[in-house]
Order: structure tokens, then sequence, then C-alpha cells
């Protein structure tokens, strides 16, 4: 589903398969790596999920579609900076694809906004990064898997740094008026985030 739809999305700006072969090893690569417990393909998956009923309410969807390719593009645990650089990344990818400048700086914002999952004025990026936090709002032993990926991924770090560091990510959520910023996502998974939240933070 992940490849085809790549291609398919590639495919709009692009006829070289060469090209998009090459782009979508990269990518395949990168979130198939063995230290990718939840910043996998199955994440990618999930979110094109999320994302197809509020297709409708998007103003440029191919920018989200690349957005979601290659937002976790660049994941290293003991890095700040992976936002920007799988944003930077997806600007010279794009750029090789022959993608317009106006949608290559959109796909750059949308995978900064997800820094911080702060509300914005753009709903394209409200909504991809709703989506990119849906997780939070499952139910408690999804979430619980999710939350032991997390930890998976920060494996080199003993409990006594990483408890701490985890708190501050739940209580940066937690301290937010809404964790949702657009009602779709808001009524679905607003509530049970903030027990899940409550309840992994409690555990620490």
């Amino acid at each position: 589903m992940l490849k085809q739809q790549f291609y398919s999305l590639a495919n709009h700006y692009t006829l070289q398969e060469k090209i998009i072969d090459a782009l979508w090893h990269e990518l395949e690569t990168s979130y198939s790596h063995k230290k990718r417990h939840y910043h996998n393909l199955s994440h990618l998956e999930n979110l094109l999920v999320q994302l197809e009923p509020v297709k409708s309410q998007t103003s440029n969807w191919d920018a989200i579609l690349f957005a979601v390719f290659y937002h976790d593009a660049v994941y290293r645990a003991m890095r700040t900076d992976n936002e920007l650089q799988s944003a930077r990344l997806a600007e010279n990818r794009l750029h090789e694809l022959n993608v317009p400048e106006q949608t290559v700086r959109q796909v750059f914002d949308l995978i900064m906004a997800t820094k911080g999952h702060t509300i914005r004025e753009n709903n394209d990026i409200n909504l991809f990064t709703d989506a990119d936090l849906s997780i939070l709002g499952t139910d408690w032993n999804a979430y619980h898997t999710y939350a032991q990926q997390i930890r998976g991924e920060y494996s080199l770090y003993p409990d006594f740094v990483y408890n701490p560091g985890r708190k501050k990510v739940l209580d940066h959520f937690l301290s937010m008026p809404r964790i949702f910023k657009t009602n779709h996502f808001f009524e679905k998974y607003e509530k049970q985030a903030r027990e899940n939240l409550k309840k992994e933070r409690a555990s620490l």
C-alpha cells in the first residue's frame, strides 16, 4: 500500500522510474531500520488511514502525502534536530522530483510542525499533526504498546535518564488546552488521550 501510494504520488511530477525507485528504496531502508520500533512503516500506514477521512478538508493533499513519507525519514534518538533534518531531506528529494516550490515549502513547514504539535493558522498543518498524534487516543492496550515501542527506541538511556525526559514530553501534551486542534480528531481522541498520558506518567 505504501509503495503504491508513493509511486502514484511521485508520478504526478516525474515519469523517471529510476528516480522514484531510488527515493522509495531510501525511505523504505530508513523506516525499516532495526532501531525503529515505532517510527517505522506501520506508523506511516496509520497516518494515511487517519488522514484519508479528512482529505476533503485539506488544501494541498499532495503536500500532506509527501510530509507523511518524509516527516520521520531522519530519526535518531540522541538527536534533537530530527524534524529539521527530515524537512531538509524532503526538500532535496522533492526538487529531484520537480515538485513545485510552493508545495516543497508546504512540505517543509508540515514536517517542522511535528516538533511541537502546537496549533497553527494553517488547517493542513493542524490536520497533519493531529493525525501524527492519533496514537495517543487509542485504547490503552494499543497506547501501552506504543509507549513500550518509544522506550525501545530510547533503550540506550537508563530509566533514571529516560523517565524524567519522558515525563516532560507527557506534561507538554497534558498542559495543552487541546491536544488535538481540529474538531475531527478532538472529538475522536482527546478524552482517551488525556487518560492514557496520565496513566503512563503515573507509571514512570
